[in-house]
């Protein structure tokens, strides 16, 4: 199933941008020239870096989604011809 290693791959990626911004706020805070820890926070969350991990996390986020909702839609018209062939096998079963 194609779109399932790819919404792995998209979750795992997700994943880690999520944990790397973590990481990321606490490198910016510590290279920031403030004293004080909520405007180093700031600093932190203002950072062109920072910004940029944001709309990598967007993107990350919009994939995994679309995938999601690709594999869902996959499932329903498996399930939807499921209950057709079912339906048929009943009408064939009641005219004989």
């Amino acid at each position: 199933m194609k779109h399932a290693s790819l919404f792995a791959k998209a979750k795992a990626e997700r994943t880690y941008i999520e944990h790397y911004r973590k990481s990321l706020k606490g490198i910016l805070m510590k290279r920031s020239m403030e004293t004080a820890i909520g405007a180093q926070e700031r600093e932190a969350y203002a950072h062109p870096e920072m910004i940029q991990l944001l709309e990598g996390l967007r993107a990350a986020t919009e994939v995994e989604e679309r995938l999601k909702w690709d594999i869902t839609a996959a499932t329903l018209r498996v399930e939807i011809w499921r209950t057709e062939q079912a339906n048929n096998r009943a009408e064939g079963k009641a005219t004989v």
